[in-house]
């Protein structure tokens, strides 16, 4: 009777770790998906990119969603535009909230003339 119950325990608690595991890396995704609109559009070495606000913006959002992910930065800012092309980087300087900065890594996963998937590292 005991090892059925330490066995319901056990495994109890390893769904529920599972189910915030889950829950956090679905919370604190680093992926965006931006339309390459007349606002949103740059131009970086004559190729088209995703102006740098609208990265910068959407970093910082997304950088700490939850407490337990990553550090809080409170600036994020970055030297240009995204290059809309597969595999561009770049990398943006976050202001930790506490003080000092942080490099955050940007790479362009996939773009079309009229979007760019891109994420960033933490």
């Amino acid at each position: 009777m005991q090892s059925k119950y330490l066995v319901g325990a056990v495994g109890a608690v390893a769904g529920a770790a599972a189910v915030f595991g889950l829950g956090s890396h679905f919370l604190a995704g680093t992926e965006s998906n931006t339309s390459l609109d007349t606002q949103t559009t740059a131009s970086v070495g004559g190729h088209k990119a995703l102006a740098a606000y609208v990265v910068e913006g959407r970093t910082q959002s997304k950088y700490h969603p939850l407490p337990w992910v990553g550090v809080k930065v409170t600036d994020v800012s970055c030297p240009s535009g995204l290059k809309a092309v597969a595999g561009a980087t770049l990398t943006c300087t976050g202001t930790r909230s506490g003080g000092g900065t942080v490099d955050i890594p940007v790479t362009v996963v996939k773009a079309s003339d009229t979007s760019v998937t891109w994420k960033f590292g933490r």
